[in-house]
């Protein structure tokens, strides 16, 4: 997975850094900082990209 691809993750993860994206624009924090915020968010919550499904436990 090259940097900055997005595919691994799931949708719910991709909603959930839109929403986190969108509060820390409205708090005046740059759009490329905002995403930044946002994937390290998903990545600290979910420990990084992953699909859901059978098989996959959290260690």
């Amino acid at each position: 997975m090259t940097q900055g691809d997005k595919s691994s993750y799931t949708d719910k993860q991709k909603r959930e850094a839109g929403h986190i994206e969108k509060s820390e624009e409205k708090r005046g924090v740059p759009k490329t900082e905002a995403e930044r915020i946002a994937w390290a968010t998903v990545n600290k919550q979910d420990g990084g990209g992953k699909k859901s499904g059978s098989g996959r436990t959290k260690h």
